[in-house]
């Protein structure tokens, strides 16, 4: 990006906030932007040795270049997920603050694409319950995907306005608000935030970011966590809005970085920040804060509602078939939803979940396993791509030519004649489902994750 494009007021502030970093800051924008991966803990196949570590998140690497991760299996099979270094700083707050080794219940409000959501699932514990809402419907499709693609079975996806979770008040240990912004940490990668860039708009969105904050507090059970964040530098959105948080209950929690990683401490008031220069580390700008709640809640949900709304157990003999698809089938219960579609909910999470359910409209949860047709069960791609799906069932290992050609929904020839369902895979990884019907496979890819691109010159 040409520096020389940056508006003429953001210079003005930057030059007053940095000083005489200010040069260094703008030759930063000048450069490439890094590019950054953070792997799946349960899905990692990838060869990380050398590479280079992002410090702050255990999962993080740096890679040399940017890949066309379109056309990377290991991609779509959620072994990774692109995710800008400098946000991965997520990772250490919660480890910090939070206590990780025990079930949470936490809210990530504004999710979509999924960075941080998939973050979260890595690094909580295993029976704690996630759910990622995401305020604008055209972009839960792109979160359901990642999701998906992350496998975990404690994560549900919902669509809703913030005011729509008052009947979950403090319901949840930590709410994290990664809040709409303007965009001034992504200038070097996003020409239009340039452009989109004013004084006025600054003011709208430390505005709006407030009224985000003031609805989710009641959300937050005593002694919970408000993790609030931004892609920006300006101090009306990060540091003041911090301020303007302890004076709702709530106390800032300092956060302990190494002064190695470059990452400035921001300190107002006895309020703390932490914000990533381009300048200072291998990120982007991103700005992170971390508060406790300190009163009590009125929990209005006065008791536990008997059972979920519109899902029916399966069958016995239903559930009996379905076990066989996963590990540890004695974890999950099954259920039917009104579509006939089968999903399979953690035992250890379905009070909590049953409570979500009736609060909450627009959401989904559980693994989705599939559908019967008469009998015959149809296996759905979340459960391939699932963490918890059944290791040994019938697979055939691809080699990179054959998964893009699977990703372009292509029907493989095989050499030897197979019959039933099974999970193509690549480097051990599931990619979906194929069903071999004699030397041929019928590709079961859904039809809106099919590859588009032209694959010829990278097969």
């Amino acid at each position: 990006m040409n520096t020389m494009n940056l508006p003429q007021a953001f210079r003005e502030r930057m030059q007053a906030q940095l000083g005489a970093e200010y040069a260094a800051f703008e030759a930063a924008l000048a450069q490439e932007a890094p590019v950054s991966i953070r792997v799946n803990p349960r899905k990692n196949t990838l060869p990380t040795d050398s590479l280079d570590r992002v410090p702050w998140c255990a999962d993080g690497y740096y890679l040399p270049e940017r890949p066309v991760f379109t056309l990377d299996p290991l991609f779509q099979a959620g072994a990774y997920y692109v995710q800008e270094a400098s946000s991965m700083l997520l990772s250490e707050a919660i480890r910090q603050t939070a206590k990780v080794d025990r079930p949470l219940r936490v809210l990530d409000l504004c999710a979509a694409p999924g960075g941080k959501s998939t973050l979260l699932a890595s690094v909580l514990h295993p029976d704690s319950l996630l759910i990622c809402n995401e305020v604008i419907r055209s972009r839960v499709p792109v979160l359901r995907e990642n999701i998906d693609k992350w496998g975990y079975p404690n994560v549900a996806v919902s669509n809703h306005d913030p005011e729509d979770f008052v009947g979950l008040t403090g319901f949840f240990d930590v709410v994290v608000v990664d809040a709409p912004c303007s965009g001034e940490g992504l200038f070097r990668k996003d020409p239009d935030a340039v452009k989109e860039w004013s004084e006025g708009n600054v003011d709208l969105c430390s505005a709006r970011q407030k009224r985000i904050l003031s609805t989710v507090a009641s959300l937050i059970d005593r002694g919970g966590l408000l993790i609030y964040s931004t892609c920006t530098y300006n101090d009306e959105e990060n540091i003041e809005n911090a301020r303007w948080l302890t004076e709702q209950k709530f106390t800032s929690q300092r956060v302990t970085l190494p002064a190695e990683w470059g990452v400035v401490e921001k300190i107002q008031d006895g309020v703390y920040g932490y914000q990533c220069y381009p300048h200072r580390v291998r990120g982007e700008g991103f700005f992170i804060s971390v508060f406790q709640k300190q009163t009590e809640v009125y929990n209005s949900q006065k008791h536990t509602p008997k059972g979920f709304k519109s899902i029916k157990p399966v069958h016995a003999k239903q559930a009996k078939a379905l076990a066989e698809w996963l590990v540890n089938p004695q974890a999950f219960s099954y259920w039917q939803k009104p579509n006939q579609e089968v999903i399979a909910v953690p035992v250890v999470l379905e009070k909590e979940l049953i409570t979500v359910d009736l609060a909450l409209r627009n959401k989904g949860f559980g693994i989705e396993m599939g559908m019967f047709k008469g009998n015959d069960f149809i296996p759905s791609h979340a459960l391939a791509l699932s963490t918890v799906v059944n290791p040994d069932l019938p697979g055939i290992e691809l080699s990179r030519e054959e998964a893009l050609r699977y990703f372009k929904k292509e029907n493989l020839v095989l050499n030897e004649q197979t019959r039933g369902w099974l999970l193509a895979r690549y480097q051990g990884l599931n990619l979906g489902w194929m069903k071999g019907v004699g030397n041929r496979v019928n590709n079961y890819l859904p039809k809106d994750w099919r590859i588009r691109m032209d694959i010829k010159e990278y097969a």
